[in-house]
């Protein structure tokens, strides 16, 4: 069997490193054929020694300069150092490449995304915001151009191995209630607030919120597991992967994270999907599928495993799943508007701006301002992102004189 060719959008990252790691043990599987980073220019440098890839990406002009300077002083002058937002197009959609894992994080990886997915390619969605922002505009792609799309998030990776396996080619367009399936059971941990009181959620620090109890992710990523935003957006990219309403989804609270999704069947069985808690491993399921393969992960343990909890959600405490749960209903505006406010508002966060409870009320408004805009295709759904970015930086300023004048107290 031949090398899958891989091109990695976002290979600095969390998943990128992980991806890399999976295809470290198999290099008879896998031939790496491009990479792209933002602005990490060390360690892509050492990606680009180790793999060797053809082509490389730097969104960022300046540290593309950085980045080929450094290769050419180690004497790497094969491989093609290329900058901007156009490159990462270009490289997803490169004709030598079958498989792209997509984790450039937010709304960032949507354009080279849909061009992965134009051109055919196996796409290893990571990107849960490309769902969330474009939605029915994406799946319409999927189908027309007969690319494979397989789920990375733990929680869709594990929903996708717990379906029978007919449907698991149906991406997209899954009928699961003809297929015995009566709910879908989403799980979350709770994050690092689950038992917070709730009263002094608005003091705590980034540092507090990016110190998740299970998973080693990313800062945004790590706010938006605090806020249980990150569970709101899979919950709406669950209602696209696997073609259902809001009504056949349901949040369950499961701190160990270790039974990272289950597939309610009408005869009353619960198939769950387990294992410890490593990206490594729903990543080389989707690199390998159908076939299985090593992932460097432990087999979980069960002797010397915690016991299973499982709680319903408080929304109270995480107001912001609720948000996003409700705008799963209301359609694609909202969501587009809750994805791009969520960004702006987990940035000033993160950049200690605003309070951990001003999130919510920022993503909240500036859904209630566009949720009536119509989104019809990706144009749209690019406009009304910016529109939204710039609506939730015009809020930003009140939150920041109120946080500052907190702090100043």
């Amino acid at each position: 069997m031949s090398k899958r060719q891989l091109c990695i959008l976002g290979s600095t990252g969390s998943i990128g490193c992980n991806t890399l790691d999976v295809v470290r043990l198999h290099p008879d599987k896998f031939q790496v054929l491009s990479l792209s980073a933002h602005a990490s220019v060390d360690v892509l440098f050492e990606q680009c020694v180790e793999f060797k890839p053809q082509q490389v990406v730097m969104v960022s002009v300046k540290h593309a300069a950085l980045l080929l300077n450094k290769l050419n002083n180690a004497n790497i002058t094969n491989i093609n150092v290329l900058s901007g937002e156009q490159a990462l197009i270009d490289i997803a959609e490169c004709s030598s490449t079958d498989t792209v894992m997509a984790a450039i994080v937010g709304a960032a990886g949507l354009m080279p995304t849909l061009a992965a997915v134009n051109a055919g390619k196996r796409v290893l969605l990571a990107n849960k915001e490309a769902l969330v922002t474009s939605g029915a505009i994406f799946m319409r792609a999927v189908k027309a151009s007969g690319a494979e799309l397989l789920p990375i998030d733990s929680e869709h990776n594990a929903i996708f191995q717990c379906l029978p396996v007919n449907q698991q080619t149906k991406v997209g367009e899954c009928n699961l209630l003809d297929n015995g399936i009566s709910k879908i059971l989403l799980t979350g941990s709770g994050g690092p607030f689950r038992n917070t009181p709730i009263e002094t959620l608005s003091s705590v620090t980034p540092d507090q919120a990016c110190n998740h109890p299970n998973w080693n992710m990313g800062r945004k990523i790590s706010v938006d597991s605090a806020t249980m935003m990150n569970k709101g957006l899979e919950f709406i990219e669950a209602k696209w992967l696997f073609n259902v309403d809001a009504k056949d989804i349901k949040v369950v609270l499961h701190p160990q994270s270790t039974i990272h999704s289950m597939v309610q069947y009408k005869d009353g069985s619960v198939i769950a999907q387990m294992g410890n808690p490593d990206m490594r491993t729903p990543i080389a399921h989707a690199l390998s599928f159908p076939e299985r393969i090593e992932s460097g992960v432990a087999p979980l343990d069960f002797f010397n495993t915690q016991a299973f909890e499982f709680q319903d959600v408080n929304f109270s405490r995480f107001p912001n799943l609720k948000l996003a749960i409700e705008a799963c209903k209301q359609g694609q505006a909202a969501c587009t508007a809750l994805n791009a406010a969520n960004e702006v508002a987990v940035a000033a966060f993160l950049d200690e701006k605003i309070k951990f409870t001003d999130i919510f009320k920022i993503n909240e408004t500036s859904v209630k301002k566009f949720v009536s805009q119509e989104v019809e295709n990706i144009n749209d759904a690019i406009v009304l992102d910016k529109q939204v970015r710039i609506y939730a930086q015009t809020l930003l300023a009140d939150f920041t004189v109120a946080f500052n004048d907190a702090v100043a107290e």
